[in-house]
């Protein structure tokens, strides 16, 4: 192989494309179809705000852009894994009840953890 076509087939820009492509159409498709990941969108975005207004100092802006993205990242999981068990049986199923419900606890955890870091990076410039 020359060193084109080696240069080409390590970066396959193509695959790159329609791989970012897939990746969108599944992010529009929670954000139409999921309430849950709407509110936390919007909850996100206020916090982002928050933050913007706040002052905060890069460290504690990268801590709460971080904590937003792993509730986005629990809520994704938490929907992919609830469509694959839907999708094994239609019958009522005891430990497919438990995968969901081992799931969704990911992301109440996740949530519950950035309440606690929203707590400490909002509440001595709110309650000043």
């Amino acid at each position: 192989m020359t060193r084109t076509k080696v240069f080409r087939h390590i970066f396959r820009f193509h695959g790159l494309i329609e791989s970012v492509k897939l990746a969108s159409k599944g992010i529009y498709y929670l954000f139409l179809y999921h309430r849950n990941m709407r509110i936390i969108f919007l909850l996100g975005l206020a916090a982002l705000l928050i933050g913007v207004y706040s002052q905060l100092n890069a460290v504690e802006f990268i801590i709460l852009c971080i904590t937003i993205m792993l509730v986005f990242m629990a809520e994704i999981f938490n929907t992919a894994i609830e469509m694959m068990m839907d999708m094994l049986t239609a019958k009522y199923r005891t430990r497919i009840k438990l995968v969901k419900d081992i799931a969704a606890a990911v992301v109440l955890l996740t949530s519950l953890n950035s309440l606690f870091i929203g707590y400490l990076l909002f509440a001595r410039r709110i309650f000043k």
